[in-house]
């Protein structure tokens, strides 16, 4: 019965120490990246249109300045 005693004694330890080099292991390495910013949305569609239209009224942009911008903004380019 002894045996059994001091067997079964020593596998708790060395699970024990087992527990112990993960924690220290975690502990030693640096904590994970935070996750990356997520970039600002941009102007909405309608919002860059308006804009654009503004200029356009305002004498800034020729008609053909402003369907050529108002293309890039219609498929998806800024």
């Amino acid at each position: 019965m002894v045996g059994g005693v001091g067997y079964a004694a020593g596998r708790a330890g060395a699970r024990h120490a087992a527990q112990e080099q993960e924690q220290q292991q975690a502990a030693a390495q640096p904590p994970p990246a935070p996750p990356p910013a997520v970039a600002p949305t941009s102007e909405s569609t309608v919002d860059q249109l308006q804009k654009l239209a503004q200029l356009r009224d305002s004498g800034v942009l020729t008609p053909e300045e402003f369907e050529a911008q108002k293309q890039k903004i219609l498929a998806g380019g800024s």
